[in-house]
């Protein structure tokens, strides 16, 4: 696979009829590994050893309604409480980050309402922070450490 522009980390792979899978450790479950797959799984693993965020907080592939449409957000980081706090979106290596990647986070967010916006091609990684006082959203240098939230 691709080489990413994050840390490498063990990862479990296996072969069934001629199909490469990835064992996703938030799912528990192995998942067939596209690019994009590849992304996720070493973005997630960022996230939790480098940025400190807490595996049981994370969710991957999670079902949201956009206008009567199922939608899939590929990451959100959920609040003690439960609420929805971060919402990432990947895409795979060779697919640039355009305005049509900010666009699609942004129609997940009219739902979810979250801080921060993530997106990431494994090799560009952007995050926003959103201040639905002041109406205004800015572009943050780096992930924040969990801690920092």
């Amino acid at each position: 696979m691709t080489t990413l522009n994050l840390p490498t980390f063990e990862y479990k792979l296996k072969d069934e009829n001629g199909k490469h899978f990835i064992f996703d450790s938030l799912r528990k479950k192995y998942v067939a590994l596209t690019p994009e797959e590849w992304v996720r799984q070493h973005f997630v693993n960022y996230l939790i050893h480098y940025k400190g965020y807490p595996g049981g907080r994370i969710g991957n592939e999670i079902s949201l309604d956009l206008n009567g449409r199922k939608r899939r957000c590929d990451t959100v980081i959920y609040r003690q409480d439960g609420s929805p706090h971060i919402i990432v979106e990947y895409k795979a290596p060779h697919i640039p980050i355009s305005q049509m990647v900010f666009d699609q986070i942004v129609r997940y967010n009219m739902v979810l309402q979250v801080e921060y916006l993530i997106i990431s091609n494994g090799r560009n990684h952007y995050c926003c922070h959103i201040d639905y006082d002041q109406q205004s959203y800015s572009f943050l240098k780096d992930v924040p450490e969990y801690s920092s939230l």
